[in-house]
């Protein structure tokens, strides 16, 4: 049964602040379930300045940060299916996923406890037969992978126009441009000031992304934003840079050393990143946000190691932010005071793929107090 139940009148049932890939997928299942919901983005939707731009983000299930992710996962896909089928653009682009590195590296061998403990598909190939088949690789002859063919990538910036067209039909609210000053709560209520107005509610969300530590005091001194640069560059032979012709991967070259990349789509290039990229810890309101020369030469010593015609000149460089927790893990659960404020936040690198579900489990503990997905492993007070 719903906690959403109050005799009293509020302007709405629930205030989510951040429209982004978890935002957006909040807003989305709260409304479907026929809540009264307002979204506040303090950007354009979607935006440039967050977490969630780019064009892909990789989505796979051979998970070597844990197996416990894959029934997520498992979920995620499927709520991927139900929202691509609602909207007119392709989502979720499936031609499978890579986990690379030496045999002892923590990818490879937690990529392959992740298919073992969840009966996944899965080959383990050596260099030469990755070389042979993906042609865009010249992997090191001690290399190994671990290749799952439901891997893929998801176009990020449609996923969040697709939650929010899909919030409007089931009549919600959103607003974006509209940057959030303070919010306080009750154990009864919630209030939200603006910097247009302001707004009560039985129930908040707090997705901010990067300014969740700004918007969650009691979590700033775990939640660390950090600059990231992703790059897109020439192929000299595209043909081997298609995504019928290349899985997305990650490889770990040596430890702490963890580069990740995809096929070429919607930009003239091939996309590579460089998971914690410099280590740059940053203030999202005042980081640099044009790319460096020595964020470009971060990204071509993969290149130049692993996938040489891939290293032409550059088509784009884009900066976006990590929020990282000292685990490297998410944190979703309920303010650490108020009960009927809930927050997601802190994921480290690796959350969009999972927005879709992280979007049902946020209505779940909105509306319900509770959800049925296994997120204890995410609980604020681990720390």
């Amino acid at each position: 049964m719903s906690k959403l139940n109050s005799e009293t009148k509020f302007d709405y049932d629930v205030l989510v602040v951040g429209v982004g890939g978890m935002g957006s997928a909040a807003t989305h299942h709260l409304a479907a379930r026929g809540v009264d919901v307002l979204g506040l983005e303090r950007y354009d939707i979607p935006h440039t300045m967050g977490s969630s731009h780019g064009v892909t983000r990789i989505i796979r299930k051979a998970y070597h940060e844990h197996p416990d992710y894959v029934p997520l996962l498992n979920r995620a896909y499927e709520l991927w299916d139900d929202l691509e089928a609602q909207h007119d653009q392709a989502l979720l682009h499936t031609q499978g996923s890579l986990a690379l590195g030496r045999p002892d590296s923590e990818t490879v061998t937690g990529a392959q406890e992740a298919c073992q403990t969840h009966g996944l598909e899965y080959e383990r190939l050596d260099a030469a037969q990755i070389n042979e088949r993906f042609s865009g690789f010249d992997l090191p002859n001690d290399f190994v992978g671990v290749y799952q063919p439901e891997g893929g990538f998801l176009w990020s910036e449609q996923c969040i126009v697709a939650q929010v067209d899909a919030t409007h039909r089931e009549g919600g609210t959103i607003h974006a441009r509209e940057r959030v000053t303070e919010w306080e709560a009750t154990d009864e209520s919630v209030r939200v000031s603006t910097d247009r107005d302001t707004y009560t509610a039985e129930k908040l969300v707090i997705a901010a992304g990067a300014w969740a530590s700004k918007v969650l005091p009691e979590l700033a001194d775990v939640l660390q934003p950090q600059r990231q640069v992703l790059g897109w560059f020439q192929p000299a032979a595209p043909v081997k840079f298609q995504p019928e012709s290349m899985p997305v991967y990650v490889v770990e070259r040596n430890e702490d050393d963890l580069y990740y990349g995809f096929p070429q789509f919607h930009v003239p290039g091939v996309k590579v990143g460089k998971h914690y990229h410099l280590g740059e810890d940053v203030d999202p309101d005042e980081m640099e946000r044009e790319p460096r020369n020595e964020d470009e030469a971060a990204l071509r010593e993969w290149l130049a190691h692993g996938l040489p015609t891939a290293n032409g000149p550059p088509m784009t460089l884009s900066t976006c932010l990590y929020t990282n927790t000292p685990d490297e893990e998410f944190i979703i659960d309920h303010h650490p005071t108020y009960e009927n404020v809930v927050v997601a936040c802190g994921f480290s690198g690796h959350g969009f793929k999972f927005s879709s579900v992280v979007g049902e489990i946020l209505a779940d503990l909105a509306i319900n107090d509770e959800t049925d997905h296994p997120i204890d492993r995410f609980a604020a007070d681990r720390f």
